[in-house]
């Protein structure tokens, strides 16, 4: 009888497994499949200014509510928050697919982060809570192998909707996936919480999001929708630094702050998670602006354009496996130095991209960029976790996830702004901004009304899209050496 009972506990958290690992899959694949499907949006929509605002809307409310639903989640049980997080990212898709304009089409993703930013972390954590320290390393091999599929999937699924059905399958994917989850989790996840009383830092969370909102507002409108000079700008600016300043000030001051800053003293810690900030916008910057080049100037498909991002997402699990051998028989410093080399060779191959070059030299970038990011992120976890005690090794894991997707938030404004500013100086020099804007680049991205532009208006706007794609990958690798630099901080002879 007790034989059938454990077969009975078995048998049902691989179910509740597989509901975690279908979830995992949906927050994992919405970056990839969603840029692949972005020019046509764009290019169905309009608002081509608004184009990084649709990533940096997922990423700011996922960064700015991770550490927030982990805390949650030790106070009201992981089961409620993880099915408010399905529920969350399953209102955005259907908003997003439902989208008839660029504006709802960011506020369906502002919906679709607060869902990843439960999900993420505590499907971790439910799987920390029903399997064994031994049992643990296989069932997280099995989650990083979600990572995997999704990134490789995503490009190609991406592709496929938008060349064959249409770009609004790229969202109505997510629901009965979603639904699945649900239904697993309901009926298969029971869980015993204790009834410990922790304080929720809801105050840290708030100031977050107002500092990463403000500063991307100035990032990506600077120049283009509000002059930098102007009264509005200086507003902006003075707001966006108040708010960290208080941030930083309450932070000192919170019973259970939101990140403690004593992992920071750390010195693994803080140039782990300084270099996580910068390749997140190098990731960001491959992600979103990559289908951009391939369609609307090298004049591919969306199914090639998903090509030129698979190469990454196959590099990436790869060269993680191999980070782990590598961080026990060379160390996580030089593992992560091999990561910030691979990442310069990516940054240097994406600044000379170039329409003749074609998409395979596109793609090679892409590999070297994965190859980077997998080396590299792998060893930050494992420097990271060696340096804390067991206590401190949630949160700082969790502050290292923080810091990426932070900078890939903070990556696309920055990016984007670049990229606007200079189409709209394109346009201004050819004399045509009476006529176009910086969104008439959605014309590139359509076949059909690329035909209708005139001889001049299609140079002005196809140059103004190559040069400022061009500045955002020479932009990519300065922040690949900047990454590098980072790294060579990280402490002498330490090995797991």
């Amino acid at each position: 009888m007790e034989e059938v009972q454990q077969l009975q506990q078995k048998q049902k958290r691989g179910l509740v497994l597989a509901s975690i690992m279908l979830a995992m899959f949906l927050a994992a694949i919405e970056a990839t499949i969603v840029s692949t499907a972005m020019p046509s949006i764009v290019a169905d929509l309009g608002g081509f200014s608004l184009y990084s605002w649709v990533f940096s809307a997922y990423l700011l409310t996922n960064a700015a509510t991770v550490l927030l639903f982990g805390r949650l989640a030790d106070i009201v049980g992981r089961k409620p928050i993880f099915l408010i997080g399905i529920g969350l990212f399953l209102t955005g898709s259907t908003m997003a697919a439902l989208s008839q304009t660029m504006l709802f089409l960011i506020a369906a993703r502002l919906v679709q982060g607060l869902g990843a930013g439960a999900l993420m972390p505590i499907a971790t954590t439910i799987v920390g809570d029903l399997y064994t320290k031994e049992e643990r390393a296989k069932i997280q091999g099995y989650l990083s192998s979600v990572w995997g599929i999704s990134a490789v999937s995503g490009p190609l699924l991406g592709g496929f909707f938008v060349d064959v059905l249409s770009w609004p399958y790229v969202f109505w994917m997510n629901i009965p996936l979603g639904l699945l989850a649900m239904i697993g989790i309901v009926w298969f996840f029971k869980e015993d919480r204790t009834q410990d009383k922790q304080s929720v830092d809801l105050v840290g969370s708030l100031l977050t999001m107002v500092t990463v909102s403000l500063s991307m507002l100035i990032l990506v409108e600077g120049g283009v929708g509000i002059p930098w000079l102007s009264r509005e700008m200086g507003i902006l600016i003075v707001l966006a630094m108040s708010s960290f300043i208080i941030f930083l000030f309450h932070e000192k001051r919170a019973s259970s702050p939101m990140m403690p800053f004593e992992i920071w003293r750390v010195r693994a810690i803080k140039y782990a998670n300084l270099t996580s900030l910068t390749s997140g916008m190098i990731l960001i910057g491959v992600s979103s602006y990559l289908p951009a080049f391939v369609q609307g100037v090298m004049e591919k498909s969306a199914t090639v354009a998903g090509f030129t991002l698979t190469t990454m997402s196959i590099g990436w699990p790869i060269a993680s496996t191999l980070a782990g051998r590598l961080v026990l028989t060379i160390g996580f410093r030089a593992t992560s130095i091999l990561g910030g080399a691979s990442l310069i060779v990516g940054g240097g191959i994406f600044s000379l991209l170039s329409p003749e070059r074609g998409p395979v030299f596109a793609a090679m970038g892409s590999l070297f960029i994965g190859i980077g990011m997998g080396l590299s992120t792998t060893s930050f976890i494992v420097s990271i976790q060696n340096a804390v005690k067991w206590e401190m090794r949630g949160i700082a894991t969790a502050t290292n996830m923080f810091m990426r997707t932070l900078g890939s938030a903070v990556g696309a404004a920055l990016l984007g702004g670049l990229l606007n500013n200079r189409i709209q100086a394109a346009l201004n020099a050819s004399h045509l901004n009476n006529q176009f804007s910086v969104d008439s680049t959605n014309l590139l991205l359509n076949q059909e009304s690329r035909r209708e532009l005139s001889e001049q208006a299609l140079h002005v706007l196809k140059e103004g899209l190559t040069s400022g794609l061009q500045l955002v990958y020479i932009g990519l690798l300065v922040l690949a050496i900047i990454s590098l630099i980072l790294i060579l901080q990280l402490p002498k002879g330490n090995k797991t």
